[in-house]
């Protein structure tokens, strides 16, 4: 049945692609926005536009009047932050207000779009699934502490509050309308330049940014109330997504570097970061997520919300033709 949904997040990479799949279920979308964000990702969508910003409670409480379901998915995403506090202040304090906001306008549902910053990864290697929840304390750096931090407050006011919240957590969404990057775009972007000659051992859950859209609108209907539902694709070591772009671009694929000797390039990276205020490429936080293959099962969410991911090669080619496309990436790939 149509509704009216509140989304934040709408003027970014996933949200973008969230917007779209609702207005393509026949729903009709509020979207929070900041004065002056950019919204050419939006660009022919049929959304209305509220005001308003994460920190601001008043603005969330009067955009989620009137709105019978709502979607969190803005978040501050980024693996370096010269100001944690900042972070906390969006990710944790901002999904209180949000989801307060939802309480108070009678939401009949709202989805939480989390993260598998969330989870533990396996010492075995293996993929993690729902039942793998982390501490705050277990959490790699500022963004994964606070997204942790956030989504027990969810899961609290559930509980407390009997807030109708769905959680999903999306692995690594890649594909068009990343404008920012995000830093797995970047990754992308950077290899398609040529300018990621070497890695180090590591591995990741890749998924396409629409195929997350979709799994957050199924979540409105068919996710359970309080649970977790992991939205992954398919788990590919660094090295192979890599090689995989080198090969498209008819470069030689990079070469794999230890772990050991890059922790001083980090600090000079993050020492540099402080100074440019450009996010650095290379970070400490990085070489610790790196200590881990960040491999994730989607088994429940296929049961519960109907979800498919389609292979992971499709959505680097969507992002490639997009960062072509924009501008952002000269020369074409091989076909």
């Amino acid at each position: 049945m149509p509704e009216r949904v509140m989304l934040t997040g709408g003027t970014g990479f996933l949200g973008s692609a969230i917007a779209r799949a609702l207005v393509a279920a026949g729903h009709g979308v509020r979207a929070l926005a900041r004065p002056g964000t950019p919204r050419a990702v939006l660009a022919g969508v049929p959304v209305e536009f509220a005001p308003g910003d994460l920190t601001d409670a008043a603005s969330l409480a009067a955009a989620a009047q009137g709105c019978d379901a709502l979607i969190h998915c803005a978040a501050d995403y980024r693996i370096w932050v010269p100001d944690p506090a900042r972070m906390w202040a969006v990710n944790v304090a901002g999904t209180e207000a949000v989801m307060r906001a939802a309480l108070a306008a009678g939401c009949r549902r709202v989805v939480h779009v989390s993260s598998v910053a969330t989870l533990r990864p396996r010492p075995d290697g293996r993929p993690a699934t729902e039942a793998d929840a982390a501490r705050p304390e277990e959490a790699i750096g500022p963004y994964k502490r606070s997204k942790t931090e956030a989504e027990r407050l969810v899961e609290r006011l559930v509980a407390e509050a009997g807030l109708p919240a769905v959680i999903v957590n999306p692995s690594t969404p890649i594909g068009p309308r990343d404008r920012r990057p995000t830093p797995t775009g970047r990754v992308i972007l950077e290899a398609a330049r040529g300018k990621m000659p070497a890695y180090v051992d590591t591995g990741l859950n890749l998924v396409h940014v629409e195929d997350v859209a979709a799994g957050c609108v199924a979540a409105l209907g068919r996710g359970a109330v309080g649970e977790r539902h992991i939205l992954g694709g398919e788990d590919v070591p660094l090295g192979a997504l890599l090689g995989h772009i080198a090969g498209l671009f008819g470069r030689r694929a990079p070469v794999r570097l230890p772990r050991a000797p890059l922790w001083p390039l980090a600090l000079a990276s993050e020492a540099t970061a402080r100074l440019t205020g450009r996010e650095p490429m290379l970070t400490r936080d990085g070489l610790r997520m790196a200590g881990h293959h960040m491999y994730f099962a989607s088994d429940k969410a296929g049961r519960v919300l109907g979800f498919r991911a389609r292979p992971w090669q499709a959505g680097v080619a969507d992002a490639l033709a997009w960062f072509q496309a924009e501008g952002m990436l000269p020369g074409r790939a091989a076909a």
